[in-house]
C-alpha cells in the first residue's frame, strides 16, 4: 500500500456542519431545545397564576411539530447539503427550515379558522391574526435556526479539531519505532546469524510483524487476542537481548479475548517498562501485566520496577500515556480513562474501557 493511501486513510472526514438528524440522540436533542424554547416563551408571555400549563402544553406541541418536521427535511436532505460549502449548506438549511416552519404555521393557522368557522373566539389555541401570526413565527424560527446552526457548526469544528490533534499524534506514534529498540534489535539479529539462526530467523519475523501492526489502519479496533500476541512478540524480542534480566508475568485469564481494542495500546506499556524501567536496572527485573472484565469494563495493568530517575521524570513515558489516552478518549468517548502512579518501588499503568465485541 502507498504512502499516500496511508495517509488518506488517517485523514479524518471532512465534519458536516450539521449532526446526523436521523439519528436518535440528535431528535432528542431536538426535543429537549424545543421544550426549552417553549418554557422560556411562556415564562416571558404568562405569570404563574395565568394559564400556564395550559399555555405552555399548547406551545409545546406546536413547537414539537416545527422541530420534528425541520428535523425530519434536514434527514432527508443530509446526503444533499454535505456536498456544499458550510455557508452554502448554512444558507440552504435555513431555507429549507423557514419553509417548513412557515407551511406548519399555515397550516395550524387554516386549521383554526375550520374549527371555529372563521370568527374570533376568547380563549382559542388558534391564532387569529393571520400575517402577524406567520410573521412572529417565521422570525423566532429564523433566529433559533441560526443560533442552532452556529452551535453545530462550532461543536463540529471543536470535534474535528480534536480528531485531527488525536490522529496525528497516533500517526506520529506510528511512523516512530525508537531508534534505540530498532538498532538494539537489529544487533540482537545480527549476533544471532551466527549462533541460532532459526532464533535470528524468528526475530526477524517477530519484528517484521512489530512493523506490520505500527502501520494498521488508525481507526480499525483488532480483537483484543491479537493486540496481546502483538505484546508477546515484543517480549520476545526483548527476551533475546536482556535475556534473564526481563522477566514477564501474566495473569490475564479473566480477559475477554474477543473484545475489541486499537491496536497498539498495550504495546507500548510493556516498551515502556523495558526502556524506563528494566533496562536501567542492573539486575533487570519483572513485568506484571494483570487483566480483568468488571462491571463490563476491561482493566489491564502494567506494572514494572522503575530504575533511577523514574518514568515520570522522562517525556518518552509521558508522550506514550497521552497518546494511548486520546486514542481511547475517540474510540469510547467519555467511558474510558488511563491511570498511571507510582507504588513504592514500581510504576503502575492501568488502562479502563467498556467491553465490546470485535466486528
Amino acid at each position: 500500500m502507498s504512502a499516500t493511501a496511508s495517509s488518506a486513510r488517517l485523514t479524518p472526514s471532512k465534519t458536516l456542519l450539521l449532526p446526523d438528524f436521523c439519528a436518535a440522540r440528535a431528535v432528542l436533542a431536538v426535543v429537549l431545545i424545543v421544550e426549552l424554547v417553549a418554557l422560556i416563551f411562556t415564562i416571558a408571555r404568562y405569570s404563574p397564576q395565568q394559564y400556564f400549563w395550559i399555555d405552555f402544553a399548547g406551545l409545546s406541541v406546536f413547537l414539537l411539530w416545527l422541530g420534528l418536521v425541520c428535523t425530519a427535511v434536514l434527514c432527508r436532505a443530509r446526503g444533499w447539503l454535505e456536498h456544499m460549502s458550510v455557508a452554502r449548506a448554512a444558507s440552504v438549511a435555513i431555507v429549507l427550515m423557514l419553509s417548513a416552519v412557515g407551511i406548519i404555521a399555515e397550516l395550524i393557522y387554516q386549521l383554526g379558522q375550520a374549527l371555529s368557522g372563521g370568527s374570533a373566539q376568547a380563549n382559542s389555541p388558534f391564532p387569529m391574526d393571520h400575517s402577524g401570526f406567520l410573521l412572529r413565527t417565521l422570525a423566532v424560527g429564523f433566529i433559533v435556526s441560526a443560533l442552532c446552526l452556529r452551535y453545530f457548526y462550532v461543536s463540529a469544528e471543536w470535534k474535528r479539531s480534536i480528531e485531527m490533534e488525536a490522529l496525528a499524534r497516533l500517526k506520529a506514534l506510528q511512523a516512530r519505532i525508537r531508534p534505540h529498540f530498532l538498532f538494539n534489535s537489529m544487533n540482537t539479529i545480527a549476533a544471532l546469524t551466527r549462533s541460532s539462526p532459526e532464533r535470528a530467523e524468528q526475530a526477524v519475523e517477530d519484528l517484521a510483524d512489530l512493523f506490520r501492526a505500527s502501520l494498521n489502519e488508525a481507526h480499525a479496533q483488532i480483537q483484543l487476542r491479537d493486540e496481546l500476541e502483538i505484546v508477546r512478540t515484543h517480549q520476545r524480542i526483548e527476551q533475546l537481548r536482556l535475556g534473564q534480566r526481563l522477566r514477564v508475568e501474566w495473569d490475564i485469564e479473566g480477559l475477554p479475548l474477543r473484545a475489541g481494542v486499537p491496536s497498539l495500546i498495550i504495546q507500548p506499556l510493556l516498551e515502556n517498562a523495558v526502556y524506563h524501567g528494566i533496562e536501567m536496572l542492573p539486575a533487570g527485573g519483572t513485568v506484571h501485566i494483570n487483566g480483568r472484565l468488571r462491571e463490563q469494563q476491561i482493566h489491564i495493568e502494567v506494572r514494572n520496577p522503575i530504575g533511577p530517575g523514574g518514568p515520570a521524570e522522562r517525556e518518552g513515558n509521558r508522550m506514550a500515556l497521552e497518546n494511548i489516552r486520546q486514542r481511547l478518549e475517540l474510540a469510547w468517548p467519555g467511558r474510558a480513562h488511563v491511570e498511571a502512579r507510582l507504588e513504592g518501588e514500581e510504576f503502575c499503568a492501568r488502562l479502563v474501557f467498556p467491553y465490546a465485541e470485535a466486528p
